[in-house]
């Protein structure tokens, strides 16, 4: 008696992925849509929903995403009620980008372009003139900031029009890489406590006729990843964050817009071999791969010279049924890091040769190249709906 045939499995199509809103509602539109309502000459707006305003402040917290946000009404109150003002009182949220990491959704804010474009396409990525992998948030290996990212942020240009522009962070951003090629134009302002950069950050917003500021806040991101976003460490940060927007909400000056945003929302992915790939240990995923990019939840994976095609077949068919997989052009078609055909060719080989978006919860760990990303309780990267939607909400004067 003949063997019953089974069918294949199901692999997840390519252009099913729901890509980021590129163009009309993504984090790389918001600053030049405020910009273009200050007449900061070369910008168009690109979120209709939004009204112009003289004086923008933008408030980004690391990792607060949309749906944490519609879970947690009880810890964050404030920030509860003004979901109803989101996206220009439509009550929607915006997408971030691809991957939904912060080096790459920092260098969207504050350039106002796609990850293909500004070229910062993940947590680490191939540099093409070394062949080494270049993590783009602690910015190692060094290398030249202006190189690696030579566009100008939209900070330096409302700056030269003659916009208040400053950022109000933590003092140690104030130097960084990634500060100097995404968030650098007019003038940085360090400051420790949170209570004290919301303050300052309305003085700054005061400064001008027209003013344009950003600041911003980490821990909730930090919490999220050491304990998950269903510990009381998380929530305790979603509480303190929550009496900071209303602490800068109720000192805006006259003529004000404050947008509170994120740059990826996160998800708890349990800790068993279901859920946790080791690419570290898999030799079907390791064959044929001269280096591992990326993160958890969206892996650039960069092939030997020739195995290209045999990469792509042996993800498809281990991860295709839990991941997006796709080879770099097929990526790029597909829109996944910017509008198609728009990509600068300086990024093109920064991109993985195979690219692998998680649908399910899970992740390809690196137990030996990443024991400490290894053992993050939250994780954030692909473009799946808590990943991806984030905030913007909004207070006017």
């Amino acid at each position: 008696m003949a063997e019953p045939a089974w069918p294949d499995p199901e692999i997840l199509p390519v252009e099913s992925a729901p890509v980021p809103a590129y163009g009309s509602g993504s984090l790389a539109d918001l600053l030049p849509t405020l910009a273009a309502g200050m007449e900061v000459p070369g910008f168009e707006p690109r979120i209709a929903e939004l009204e112009p305003a003289d004086r923008n402040c933008v408030f980004l917290i690391d990792g607060l995403g949309w749906e944490q946000l519609l879970a947690h009404p009880d810890e964050a109150p404030y920030l509860s009620s003004l979901i109803a003002s989101s996206r220009g009182g439509s009550g929607r949220p915006i997408t971030v980008g691809f991957p939904a990491t912060t080096a790459t959704s920092l260098a969207s804010v504050g350039t106002g372009l796609p990850p293909c474009n500004h070229g910062l396409p993940g947590y680490t990525a191939r540099n093409p003139d070394t062949g080494e992998l270049m993590n783009q948030l602690r910015w190692t290996p060094w290398t030249s900031p202006a190189a690696w990212q030579p566009y100008p942020t939209v900070f330096q240009l409302a700056d030269r029009a003659g916009v208040h522009t400053a950022q109000v962070s933590a003092p140690h951003f104030q130097n960084t890489p990634l500060t100097k090629i995404a968030l650098s134009g007019g003038t940085f302002h360090g400051r420790l406590s949170g209570e004290d950069r919301m303050d300052l950050a309305a003085e700054q917003l005061a400064a001008g006729d027209r003013s344009l500021v950003y600041t911003y806040y980490a821990e909730v991101d930090g919490k999220g990843h050491r304990y998950g976003v269903d510990s009381d460490a998380w929530r305790g940060q979603l509480m303190y964050v929550d009496r900071l927007v209303q602490r800068l909400a109720e000192q805006l000056p006259p003529r004000s817009a404050l947008y509170v945003t994120a740059d990826h929302g996160m998800l708890d992915v349990p800790f068993d071999d279901e859920h946790r790939i080791d690419f570290d240990h898999d030799w079907e995923l390791r064959a044929g791969v001269a280096l591992l990019g990326g993160e958890g939840r969206a892996r650039h994976v960069y092939a030997v010279p020739g195995a290209q095609s045999d990469v792509l077949a042996c993800w498809r068919e281990v991860l295709g049924e839990q991941f997006w997989v796709a080879s770099r052009d097929e990526a790029l078609a597909a829109g996944w890091f910017g509008p198609p055909g728009a990509y600068d060719p300086r990024v093109y080989d920064r991109l993985g040769d195979v690219v692998a978006a998680a649908r399910d919860d899970v992740l390809i760990i690196a137990t030996e190249r990443e024991p400490k990303e290894s053992l993050m309780t939250g994780n954030h990267g692909s473009m799946t709906p808590v990943e991806q939607l984030v905030p913007l909400l909004q207070v006017r004067t």
